[in-house]
C-alpha cells in the first residue's frame, strides 16, 4: 500500500521576536500593555497535541486591532510534559517568551519595536528572528 506525504511550506507574514525575562507571564504582558499602549487580553491556553507524545500547553495574549496584531505567547510549556523539549519553538528555546507582530509600523516597526523591548526593565534580552527560517514554525500559525 502507498502512503503519501503532505508537504506545505508556510510562509509567515509577522515579525517575531524573542524575549528572555524572569517574570510571570501576566506582569510581562501588564509591561508590554504600559509601554507600547496595548490591550493585550489573555486567551484561551493554546493546545499542541503531539498524538502519542502527550501534549503542550501555552499561554496566550492577543492584542488585536484593524491594523495590528501582537501576540505574547509563553515558549515553554506550562503543563508537565516527559519531551526532552516541551517548547513552542524549540528552535529558540533559549527564549522565554515568543512575541509575533503583524503589520506593525511607525513607532511600532521592527527596528523601533525591537529598541522599545531592549528598553523595558523587564526584559533582560531580546532577538528578532525571521520565522520562515525556523524548522517549527508551522506552530507559530494560530
Amino acid at each position: 500500500m502507498k502512503t503519501f506525504t503532505l508537504d506545505v511550506d508556510y510562509e509567515c507574514d509577522f515579525a517575531l521576536f524573542g524575549l528572555v525575562s524572569s517574570t510571570r507571564d501576566y506582569t510581562l504582558a501588564w509591561n508590554l500593555n504600559r509601554a507600547l499602549r496595548l490591550r493585550l487580553i489573555k486567551q484561551p491556553e493554546l493546545l499542541l497535541n503531539l498524538l502519542s507524545r502527550g501534549r503542550l500547553v501555552f499561554t496566550h495574549y492577543l492584542h488585536a486591532t484593524e491594523a495590528l496584531t501582537f501576540r505574547l505567547l509563553r515558549n515553554r510549556s506550562v503543563a508537565p510534559s516527559n519531551l526532552k523539549k516541551p517548547f513552542l519553538a524549540p528552535d529558540i528555546k533559549e527564549y522565554d517568551y515568543l512575541l509575533a507582530v503583524s503589520n506593525g509600523t511607525g513607532a511600532l516597526a521592527d527596528e523601533a519595536l525591537l529598541q522599545q523591548l531592549a528598553a523595558l526593565d523587564a526584559v533582560q534580552y531580546v532577538c528578532q528572528f525571521d520565522p520562515n527560517t525556523l524548522k517549527y514554525k508551522e506552530n507559530l500559525i494560530l
